[in-house]
């Protein structure tokens, strides 16, 4: 343990994860991700607000690791049809950004809210 995984995100859904009425991040099932997520764990993961320069807190989540679930889902940012995702926990409440650690920073690949 120690790493952190961070995942940009729109500003809508940064804002909804911040406010608690966001709980879950949701990526596309994939090989890209299946790589970043299965048999993983990490400390933390790190939202951001799109991509923030390295000293702007303001932009960055900091949340405890809680794991993921598989789920298919309908959702406007995939299309009409429902596809399998992981849904990335995101409900325990964030707190003030640290100086991330190692990471496994995501391309912004596949995301959706």
């Amino acid at each position: 343990m120690g790493d952190n995984l961070t995942i940009p995100v729109n500003g809508v859904y940064f804002d909804q994860i911040k406010a608690g009425t966001k709980l879950e991040e949701y990526r596309l099932v994939k090989d890209s991700w299946t790589k970043r997520l299965v048999g993983r764990v990490y400390e933390h993961v790190i939202m951001t607000r799109g991509y923030p320069k390295a000293d702007d807190h303001a932009k960055r989540l900091v949340i405890p690791w809680r794991g993921y679930t598989v789920k298919t889902i309908t959702h406007p940012h995939f299309g009409p049809d429902p596809v399998e995702v992981f849904a990335i926990d995101v409900s325990a409440p964030p707190r003030a950004a640290i100086t991330p650690t190692p990471d496994t920073t995501t391309d912004g690949d596949g995301g959706a809210s």
